[in-house]
């Protein structure tokens, strides 16, 4: 019903082209955003920011590409039938790359955008819904219940964008972030431990502590709903404590020395303890009484933890699913991790030390985070194009 078979490899599985486009978008958007925030371009934008463009396209653009990939292809393998392929699957990609490009233009056919945008992740929920019910795996319906939130976020932000709704954009936007995050730490939750202990060859097993799992879900709904909607600083410190105390002392017990020997494990290690850095910050910014811009936070948040996790997680399933061995990975994929790594401490941790100016980290980041891409682009693009192997 859904399937349509292929005529090349690059529309047989769901990650080929949305890993390939994510990464094109990511180098793409980001220097664009380098030349309107740092070369101050002309880019026409009617009711939203510069900055609330950006983050628009770097959650519902980006993000969304990845967890689009990701998780047509692990609904594929939970269930082991096809999710989309052929003209279905390049018909999905292509409301995704429609929305992109409109939103190149500013706000100029923002009407076009909204559409394609909404119906790319409905549709996108709509398959991974039908294959999971049919196989009746009924505990994985929870991942489809936060793909349908984040689109109800994007319709959010295009009611405020469009002027039906007052703070829609706003509203859309942190509430899209913080349910990516917490998609990602619900599936780094389990991937993590996973590949660590497949490193070792199962020399060693790592568990979960149900009850910091609990807490951490509640807890961070909380901190997530305050943020958003009530934005009261001394609750966002007290959960963002917490928060960081639940998520250090997972990190820790799942910490092996064979981590730091594999850059597809320190990347993604690496981008949990920037999450937890930036529950960090929002508790020293009340409690040590510091002038720390929130803006950091989120940035530790986004730069550091999606950006971070979400290239160490395509590196890895596409070597997967290309009948690869991911223990190794292209060597040049080292650099991009490093790039991405350098882009997060630039914009997150140099700022706090007011060594130059903020305007100049944040451009020194751009780059970085350019760099990044390109890398993994170059990379991948042979990877991600050509047949399975």
């Amino acid at each position: 019903m859904l399937s349509d078979k292929p005529t090349t490899a690059f529309l047989e599985v769901g990650f080929r082209p949305f890993f390939l486009g994510a990464g094109f978008f990511a180098m793409l958007t980001m220097a664009l955003w380098s030349a309107i925030y740092i070369f101050q371009i002309d880019f026409e934008l009617n009711n939203i920011s510069q900055f609330e463009w950006h983050a628009h396209e770097m959650l519902f653009g980006y993000a969304m590409a990845v967890i689009a990939g990701f998780l047509l292809t692990s609904v594929r393998t939970w269930t082991r039938t096809a999710t989309a392929e052929g003209k279905h699957l390049l018909i999905l990609f292509a409301l995704w790359v429609i929305a992109r490009v409109c939103f190149l233009f500013g706000t100029s056919f923002i009407e076009v955008a909204a559409t394609t945008d909404v119906l790319f992740t409905l549709w996108l929920s709509y398959i991974l819904t039908h294959r999971i019910v049919k196989a009746k795996q009924w505990n994985q319906i929870g991942i489809i219940a936060k793909v349908l939130l984040i689109t109800l976020c994007n319709i959010t932000f295009y009611a405020g964008a469009l002027g039906y709704l007052e703070n829609g954009v706003i509203w859309g936007i942190f509430s899209a972030m913080y349910i990516i995050l917490a998609l990602i730490m619900t599936m780094g939750r389990r991937v993590i431990p996973f590949f660590i202990e497949r490193a070792t060859n199962d020399a060693v097993k790592l568990f979960n502590t149900r009850w910091v799992d609990i807490t951490n879900l509640f807890i961070f709904l909380a901190f997530a709903i305050n943020e958003v909607f009530i934005e009261h600083e001394t609750t966002a410190a007290y959960l963002a404590t917490i928060l960081f105390i639940l998520n250090a002392y997972r990190l820790i017990r799942w910490h092996h020395p064979i981590i730091w020997q594999q850059g597809l494990l320190w990347s993604i290690y690496l981008s949990f303890w920037m999450i937890t850095f930036g529950f960090a910050l929002f508790a020293l910014t009340y409690f040590a009484n510091l002038d720390i811009p929130k803006l950091l936070a989120i940035h530790a948040f986004t730069v550091g933890g999606i950006g971070m996790i979400t290239m160490g997680m395509i590196s890895r399933v596409s070597l997967a699913h290309t009948g690869r061995n991911v223990y190794e990975p292209p060597k040049a994929l080292i650099y991009a991790f490093s790039a991405i790594l350098i882009s997060a401490i630039v914009r997150v941790i140099l700022p706090l030390f007011d060594i130059w100016a903020y305007e100049t980290l944040i451009g020194i980041s751009q780059v970085f985070w350019v760099l990044a891409f390109a890398i993994f682009i170059t990379a991948y693009a042979p990877i991600l194009l050509r047949p399975k192997k």
